[in-house]
Order: C-alpha cells, then sequence, then structure tokens
C-alpha cells in the first residue's frame, strides 16, 4: 500500500519559490496499478519522484508499507550508451552483489521475455525506441521489484509500438503480482492499464479526481463500452481544466 498525504512541493529558482504540488493525497493498493494524469508541466514527473523516494516533500508524507523492492524507469529510459544490452539489464543484480552465474541466468531469462534474445551483446544506440524501452524494463525487473515507477516510458513510441508495450506492461503487472504507479499525457494509456487514474489541475498541482477502473488491463477492455466511457470522462475533466487556464 502507498499513502500520499497532503503532500506539497515547491523548487526554488530566482531567489523565489516556485509551488509545484498542493496537498495532494491519494492511495495505491497493494499489487494495483495507478495512472497519473494531468495538464503538461502540471508536476506528474515531480509526483513520481516523491513516491520514488527520489525527491522529499517540503510537507505531508508519502508512506510505503514494508521495505519493498522499487524498480523505476525514467522518460529517456536510462540506459547507460557504453554497456551492453547485457549490462544494462545485469546492473542493478551486479550492485546488489549477486553471484555471477545466478546475474547471467537471470539475464538471459528476461532476455527471452522481453524478446531480445540475440541482442544481449548489441549497444543501445544500435537499438530501436521500442527495443530501448524493453532492455529498460527488463533492467527494471531483474531486481525482482514488488513496485514499479514508470514516468512516461511509452511516450517517444509509435502508436502500434507503443500498443504493442502496454499489452506487455498489463501481462508482466498481473503475472508479477506488482504493484505499478506510472505518469502518462496519454488518456488511453491511462485507462487501459490504471486501475486507479489521478487526474492532477495545472500547477501547483492537486488532485481533482480519482478515478476507479477496476477492469483496466483486461482482455478486449479497449474496444467495450466503458473503456470509451471512461475516456470521455478523463478528457472532459482534463479539458475543463485546460479552458480554465485559457480564462
Amino acid at each position: 500500500m502507498i499513502r500520499v498525504n497532503g503532500v506539497s512541493l515547491a523548487y526554488s529558482r530566482d531567489g523565489s519559490k516556485k509551488n509545484v504540488l498542493d496537498t495532494v493525497s491519494f492511495e495505491v493498493g497493494a499489487r494495483s496499478s495507478c495512472a497519473i494524469i494531468g495538464p503538461s508541466g502540471c508536476g506528474k514527473t515531480s509526483l513520481l519522484f516523491l513516491l520514488a523516494g527520489l525527491l522529499r516533500p517540503d510537507s505531508g508524507t508519502v508512506i510505503i508499507e514494508g521495505s519493498p523492492r522499487c524498480g523505476t524507469i525514467l522518460q529517456n529510459y536510462g540506459l547507460f550508451p557504453w554497456k551492453t544490452v547485457s549490462q544494462n539489464i545485469g546492473l542493478g543484480l551486479i550492485l546488489q552483489k549477486r553471484p555471477k552465474k545466478a546475474i547471467e541466468a537471470r539475464i538471459a531469462e528476461l532476455l527471452g521475455d522481453m524478446g531480445l534474445r540475440g541482442f544481449g551483446n548489441h549497444y543501445p544506440g544500435e537499438l530501436s525506441g521500442g527495443m530501448q524501452q524493453r532492455v529498460a524494463l527488463a533492467r527494471a525487473l531483474a531486481i525482482e521489484p514488488q513496485i514499479l515507477f514508470m514516468d512516461e516510458p511509452l511516450s517517444s513510441l509509435d502508436a502500434l509500438t507503443r500498443e504493442r508495450l502496454q499489452n506487455l506492461i498489463q501481462v508482466i503487472w498481473r503475472s508479477r503480482r506488482i504493484s505499478m504507479v506510472f505518469v502518462t499525457h496519454s488518456i488511453e494509456e491511462a485507462v487501459f492499464l490504471g486501475q486507479t487514474i489521478i487526474i492532477l489541475s495545472n500547477r501547483p498541482a492537486r488532485v481533482l479526481h480519482a478515478l476507479d477502473n477496476p477492469e483496466a488491463g483486461e482482455e478486449g477492455y479497449r474496444q467495450s463500452d466503458r473503456f470509451f466511457q471512461l475516456c470521455t470522462a478523463v478528457r472532459t475533466i482534463l479539458g475543463g481544466e485546460d479552458s480554465g487556464q485559457q480564462a
């Protein structure tokens, strides 16, 4: 369980503070998925960084029950260009000082799971964007996290590749029974993958709505009436927020 209680955050710039998040509160259940969506520049990434422990709030608390292993995937994938695919995937395991044979076996398993068999000795620059994303996903999964944080990981991909990787993420989430929190600017992606959809306002961001979406990730959900209805609801909420900013 992740609990966000009254979290506020401001950045100092030019001698003054700029408010980013304003008393944000919500919960993410164990082994559930949560999509965070909102206007561009509203503070979605800052909120994710708070959840992942990369930033600390000015006020309020972020409570994660237990001491779970967490994996994080950044917007640019965070791959080291001078390391091979296998070396990138195994980095977390090396830092954990796992035995060499165990690391090699885990890398081989993930290369197969991600459809990357035969590319272990390639470098990130030799791969397509979709393949780089799968490498980043494999590296995050290598440490067998209980929680996976993702910051717009599919934003630079074409529509078909993006949909295929959404399906892959959905399978991984359900089969490995992990919690998943991700930032997206795609309404359809938020509705397809997020059992809870947190809709943020313009900066300083506050929670406009927390929508329940229990059918997220189910087979055929993209073609269902419920999917289209919820996409319309999210679009209407975000559209009202954009109108308010322009007024």
